[in-house]
């Protein structure tokens, strides 16, 4: 099998895994969405310090964390992902699933604005065009409902601002996300103290979660692999294919968002997101082809 085989079936596997995590996050929607949050930061930092460990790479840690500009870079972006993950987390809890997966759409286009913006970038006309459907997109959807789609546009935006952040990282994808996971471990450890024996939220004694039953526990301890293993995929995954190659596979993660909101969770869909999730399609397709045509250029 080729690598680049290889490459697309890693790809696949993470961005799945990315998709269904809604079903595993609706199993405890129970669980106050800090909650979760602390508990997926804890064990996917011990998960991938063990995986780094055991593949002799944890002096990649260290100077990482030892390079002080490097180390300003990991904060922020550690900013940029524990919002990322909480605001997702809190979506599939109060059945906004679908906005989620419309801001992991609309991504790849705030990533493009955002290059434009801070990395000189040049955009092509037909990309132009792309970023311009979406605004149209999120401002008829604006309009439609009355309110703004939040969650996607923290989603897209914190998902945007934290590529492009990480970007002057030298260290490898694995690693920069084991250094962000560690930074935030420790407020982690010290919210779920709060929360449990401090009465923080009102949570103490209450049924569930960590310390209330056994099933709640497995399901806390769970989001350490489902974190770290589509990491580490996708880390596999990125050096084998183009970069291309691997935006355009990332949109498996968004469509099976959407399809377990519209039709497993039933949530509601008008004519408004029809419209909205159109717009936000055709844009995606010209910006692919246009990623694929620049490629064959270089």
């Amino acid at each position: 099998m080729r690598d680049s085989t290889k490459g697309v079936i890693a790809m696949v596997l993470a961005c799945t895994i990315w998709g269904l995590s809604a079903l595993y996050y609706r199993q405890i929607a129970h669980v106050p969405p800090l909650e979760v949050l602390s508990h997926r930061t804890i064990w996917s930092a011990l998960l991938l310090l063990l995986f780094i460990g055991i593949k002799g790479r944890l002096h990649e840690l260290r100077a990482l964390l030892r390079d002080g500009r490097a180390m300003a870079l990991v904060v922020l972006a550690a900013v940029m992902i524990s919002i990322n993950w909480f605001v997702f987390i809190y979506s599939v809890q109060v059945g906004k699933l679908a906005e989620s997966s419309l801001g992991y759409y609309i991504f790849p286009l705030i990533a493009v604005v955002l290059g434009y913006l801070f990395l000189g970038e040049r955009l092509s006309h037909r990309q132009w065009f792309a970023v311009a459907l979406a605004f149209i997109a999120v401002s008829l959807l604006t309009y439609g409902l009355g309110v703004a789609p939040w969650i996607s546009l923290i989603l897209g935006g914190t998902f945007g601002l934290y590529g492009l952040i990480k970007k002057p990282l030298a260290a490898g994808p694995t690693i920069t996300v084991l250094g962000e996971v560690v930074l935030l471990s420790p407020l982690a450890a010290i919210w779920i103290w709060g929360a449990h024996t401090q009465g923080w939220i009102g949570i103490v004694d209450r049924p569930g979660g960590f310390f209330g039953n056994g099933i709640d526990t497995f399901w806390l301890i769970f989001a350490g692999p489902m974190t770290a293993g589509p990491l580490v995929l996708m880390a596999y995954a990125m050096k084998r294919l183009s970069l291309a190659s691997v935006g355009l596979v990332q949109y498996v993660n968004p469509t099976i968002q959407f399809l377990l909101a519209t039709v497993i969770f039933m949530e509601p869909f008008t004519n408004w997101h029809l419209i909205a999730f159109a717009l936000i399609w055709i844009g995606l397709a010209i910006y692919s082809i246009e990623s694929w045509r620049n490629q064959d250029k270089t």
